[in-house]
């Protein structure tokens, strides 16, 4: 069985401590593994069952983080509707799992090893939001003077400030999707 399949006490107590390694971890990278136990509500020697080491737990975290935002923006049904409702749709799912955005993007060793976008020896993939992106410019409904890849690189930029924001207790957790859909509407509409 693999992690993400299961399920029961199991499968619960792997998903407290991977969300609670990726929140903790977010905010402080020297965190302990005493401290992510006490945060998913699992005792240290708990926590060892599941994962040996912080490596390891490091390691489950990234593909955990991975997992969760692919899954948050499959949701989104970001070919369903208009262009604009559906960036709505996946800011809204983005910014539930902005913990993973922090901690993914916090700190750049933590993708090491993994091909990014970025990345020229990366083998092109599909990417939903940009294909969103690219529907939205062709109906007129995003600004179609700038790449696809910038307005993606301003929405996750927005993500992870509205996540750090509400994180860090500057702004209400509850507002941040509001926000980041204001900032990035008023920023890409065609003109």
């Amino acid at each position: 069985m693999t992690e993400t399949s299961e399920s029961g006490a199991r499968g619960r107590t792997r998903r407290a401590i991977l969300s609670a390694a990726a929140r903790v971890l977010a905010r402080d990278r020297s965190a302990t593994l005493a401290d992510i136990a006490a945060a998913a509500d699992v005792g240290r020697s708990t926590l060892h069952r599941y994962y040996a080491d912080r490596d390891v737990l490091v390691q489950a975290v990234v593909e955990d983080s991975l997992a969760v935002l692919q899954e948050a923006t499959e949701g989104a049904g970001l070919d369903q509707g208009p262009p604009a409702d559906a960036l709505r749709r996946l800011v809204a799912a983005l910014v539930d799992v902005g913990d993973r955005a922090l901690f993914l993007w916090g700190d750049p060793r933590v993708l090491e090893g993994y091909p990014t976008a970025g990345d020229p020896d990366c083998e092109p993939v599909d990417d939903p939001m940009i294909e969103l992106i690219e529907r939205g410019q062709a109906e007129g409904a995003f600004d179609p003077g700038v790449s696809a890849q910038w307005i993606q690189h301003v929405v996750w930029g927005l993500i992870y400030t509205g996540a750090e924001d509400a994180a860090y207790g500057r702004i209400p957790r509850h507002g941040v999707a509001q926000l980041v859909i204001r900032t990035l509407e008023n920023g890409i509409r065609p003109h």
